[in-house]
């Protein structure tokens, strides 16, 4: 496996650009295109939230045919909550789209995020999107990557070439994500493409499983969004022979696409809204894998846990509360607990503050690890999460400021 550069458009026949439209204020970019030159197979992810945004309804159900050929997102403005106005405009802003390309709307999927409960300005994209298609090229994926951005502080790409069945193979995607990043489709958005011939069946399985070791294991904040959505568009233009399940070509793909997730899921981790911390945190010695994810993103949501961390304070008493409520199975006088190489408690009670002092200082570093032990099976879950830090309320308390 190679990491190469170029984001998505490092993927043979991908184009992309990104623009400003003037939906967010300022002549930040709001608008990305994503194109394939060839028809693609689409697979897709959603977020669980209840509340669902139009353009993710639209793209539920274009995805049905597993088809397509362009990706049209914009920022500053969810169109969520929007009624059948939102739909509408969804609809037609693929359809815009597909005009300006020269093909069939139901093969234009749709992305929106920004703020939630104001339509579309409809007059701004009819006017943009021409533009935006004339910009398209081979190497607009970072221009694209900027333009999904929200609150997010950097653009977020990633890509990885191997050599599966004698032809070079390549995954690439951008991603944004700031703030409301929590499991189940952590607001935060991915959009992936790979020039592998790859079945959609298959595609579909291998984005669900990377979605499930890599997006939804960056729990934040706690906030599930309305708009949250992994695309994966597939072109076949590598002109590899279709992979096929259980080989060990699908296996290497398949790696692929699980690398350029991890990659930009921590990405979005790493950039949470005012963080100053970046912790990966392991959960080990479960009974089972569901009490260890468990634990973990209870761990990892606990905002006394979190303005710990912020404080470059060892208190582990706040971890072992947040294991007690977490619902996983666990035996007290079991646990130990690590922050990086420094053991802080062993058989459920701290090491003193020797031991304390050593992890405080481990923690004034911007990375550190955490590991939780329970002592109760073989089972564990790793996430990557992030401290609670003053400015995430200054951001979110002026955010449609």
């Amino acid at each position: 496996m190679k990491v190469v550069t170029g984001g998505i458009t490092a993927v043979t026949g991908i184009l992309a650009a990104g623009m400003a439209a003037g939906i967010k204020k300022g002549d930040s970019p709001d608008l990305a295109l994503i194109v394939s030159e060839r028809d693609a197979t689409v697979a897709g992810v959603f977020t669980t939230n209840a509340v669902v945004a139009p353009p993710l309804l639209l793209d539920r159900q274009r995805l049905r045919r597993g088809k397509g050929r362009a990706i049209i997102v914009n920022s500053g403005n969810a169109n969520a909550c929007t009624g059948r106005g939102g739909y509408k405009d969804a609809v037609a802003m693929a359809a815009l789209t597909a005009s300006a390309l020269g093909i069939p709307p139901k093969d234009v999927y749709v992305g929106s995020t920004g703020v939630i409960g104001k339509p579309l300005p409809m007059e701004k994209l009819e006017a943009a999107i021409p533009l935006l298609a004339a910009r398209l090229h081979h190497d607009g994926g970072e221009d694209a990557a900027r333009a999904i951005m929200t609150t997010d502080t950097t653009v977020k790409t990633a890509a990885v070439s191997d050599t599966i069945g004698g032809r070079t193979v390549t995954v690439g995607g951008i991603a944004k994500g700031s703030g409301m990043i929590h499991p189940n489709m952590a607001t935060m958005l991915a959009y992936l493409a790979t020039d592998a011939q790859v079945p959609r069946a298959m595609l579909q399985r291998g984005l669900r499983q990377a979605t499930e070791q890599s997006f939804n294991r960056i729990p934040v904040d706690g906030d599930t969004s309305t708009n949250d959505m992994v695309l994966c568009l597939a072109n076949g233009m590598a002109g590899n022979r279709p992979l096929k399940p259980g080989s060990a070509d699908a296996r290497r793909f398949q790696s692929l696409l699980d690398h350029v997730c991890l990659d930009l899921a921590k990405k979005i981790a790493w950039d949470g809204e005012g963080a100053t911390k970046f912790v990966e945190l392991r959960v080990k010695g479960a009974r089972t894998q569901a009490d260890a994810l468990r634990a973990a993103v209870t761990i990892a949501t606990s905002s006394l846990v979190k303005t710990a961390w912020f404080g470059e304070d060892a208190n582990w008493g706040r971890i072992m509360a947040a294991l007690g409520r977490s619902g996983a199975r666990i035996a007290e006088g079991r646990i130990a607990i690590m922050v990086g190489p420094v053991q802080i408690v062993r058989r459920g009670m701290g090491l003193g503050s020797d031991a304390e002092a050593q992890a405080n200082a481990v923690m004034k570093a911007r990375e550190f690890s955490v590991t939780v032990a329970l002592g109760s099976g073989d089972a564990e879950a790793t996430v990557w999460t992030t401290d609670l830090a003053p400015d995430y309320i200054k951001i979110n308390a002026s955010y449609r400021s």
